[in-house]
């Protein structure tokens, strides 16, 4: 499970390099098995140069490429890939081993079963992301770009959380405290999921390259180009239309950070009453500090025109982030605290 965790983490960073780098359309076909040995001589790496030489990535934006510019992008779509493959065989080998032994518990059997087929359909999406940018995009679409970057995080997040429902077992009594505990928390992953999926499509249409100024859009609070696509495309411009996705992750941010802090203020309160345990106010302590390091990176990543080191730092915070969040939802659900007989 661990392992797991690191090589999805590890996934989703390659992902975003492989993104900014223009790298994800490089290797045109999937083959499942096959496609794990990389060109090994000059004439196959021509092959896979000829096969993107026909999609319109090379023919409008890089007709310019020779086979050695190919070579450095073709290696971070290959190890992206590796890596999926990877992930698949760390997870089915032991689960079949360990399953076979009988040393699973039943109680996270049904997550186990989930993580594998989130797991292939992961990797469908993956193809299914590649294959829109094969025909007449020059770049992959930015709304399958954000099921598969939310796909990663979801299946993340499930391994994140077996692991802990497998070392800390015990379910916590509900009381009024921690219902009202609970609240803050799942307000705090849902509005986190929605901006790492407006993220997703901030990426996927380089909406970050638009509007370089904080806290304003350039002279204005909400840029005027806002409203226009509103006008003109109607509520598909809020996933469509570049002004206002850029707009949304701005205040979706906003609405998580008012979300965590009120949350910690009141499991500062409920922990200084000994309503709730250190451990929970210390969980949502570490959200607390986590999204002040990612808000800030999202800030400089702005304001730098999407700077690449910075911008990917950005992404795998908000995994830290996520991860620092269903460490706290499993706080208020399970008991992590040493029992004494």
């Amino acid at each position: 499970l661990w392992s797991g965790v690191i090589l999805v983490a590890l996934m989703v960073l390659v992902g975003g390099i492989t993104r900014i780098t223009g790298s994800g359309l490089s290797i045109t076909e999937w083959k499942l098995v096959t496609g794990t040995i990389p060109p090994l001589t000059e004439q196959a790496w021509q092959e896979e140069f000829d096969s993107y030489k026909q999609i319109p990535q090379f023919n409008e934006i890089n007709y310019d490429f020779k086979l050695a510019d190919f070579k450095q992008i073709y290696w971070w779509e290959y190890i992206h890939r590796l890596i999926g493959r990877l992930i698949g065989v760390v997870f089915l080998i032991p689960f079949l081993i360990f399953l076979a032994q009988n040393k699973i518990p039943k109680h996270i059997l049904p997550n186990l079963a989930v993580i594998f087929m989130l797991g292939v359909f992961q990797g469908f999406l993956g193809w299914y992301m590649v294959s829109s940018g094969l025909s007449e995009l020059t770049s992959v679409s930015h709304l399958r770009l954000a099921a598969h970057l939310f796909t990663a995080f979801v299946t993340f997040g499930l391994i994140y959380f077996t692991l802990l429902q497998y070392k800390y077992p015990t379910q916590l009594k509900a009381n009024a405290t921690l219902y009202n505990l609970r609240t803050f928390g799942w307000t705090i992953l849902i509005l986190l999921s929605l901006q790492i999926i407006y993220g997703a499509f901030t990426a996927g249409l380089h909406a970050g390259h638009i509007y370089n100024t904080w806290p304003k859009m350039g002279e204005e609070w909400i840029a005027e180009s806002v409203g226009m696509g509103l006008n003109k495309n109607g509520i598909a411009s809020l996933v469509n239309d570049i002004a206002s996705v850029q707009f949304i992750h701005r205040m979706v941010a906003i609405l998580l950070g008012i979300a965590i802090i009120a949350g910690w203020l009141f499991a500062k309160k409920a922990s200084n009453a000994e309503k709730i345990s250190k451990k929970s106010f210390h969980a949502i302590q570490m959200v607390f500090f986590v999204f002040i390091v990612q808000f800030t990176l999202g800030v400089v990543t702005l304001i730098t025109d999407v700077h690449m080191h910075t911008a990917l730092t950005h992404q795998f915070m908000a995994v830290v982030l996520f991860m620092a969040s269903i460490y706290f939802m499993h706080q208020l659900y399970f008991n992590a605290e040493p029992t004494t007989a």
